[in-house]
């Protein structure tokens, strides 16, 4: 009887190890998320740094119409009406 006891406890003693060591929500399992929630947080930094610029460069654009302009005529290629648009295209070489 003792016997069939401790066969019991040793086999429920392996599989509680097999759930911690390689089951779901074990230890792999939280060593990759540790690692995913470093890579979100950079991810997230660099994403929180680009947010910053762009709202710096939106306040900018507001306060500056001329710099709007600027843009518009050198990203956009808009003109104001009455101008004349050239374009200067390089010969081959």
């Amino acid at each position: 009887m003792t016997k069939t006891i401790v066969i019991v406890l040793l086999a429920l003693l392996a599989i509680f190890q097999y759930q911690w060591w390689l089951g779901n929500g074990g230890i792999q399992d939280v060593l990759r998320l540790k690692k995913l929630i470093v890579t979100q947080k950079t991810d997230l930094e660099k994403l929180s740094q680009k947010n910053r610029l762009l709202e710096a460069e939106i306040q900018f654009l507001k306060k500056q119409p001329e710099a709007l302009e600027e843009r518009a005529r050198h990203e956009l290629g808009m003109i104001k009406p009455g101008e004349t648009f050239y374009i200067v295209v390089e010969p081959m070489r």
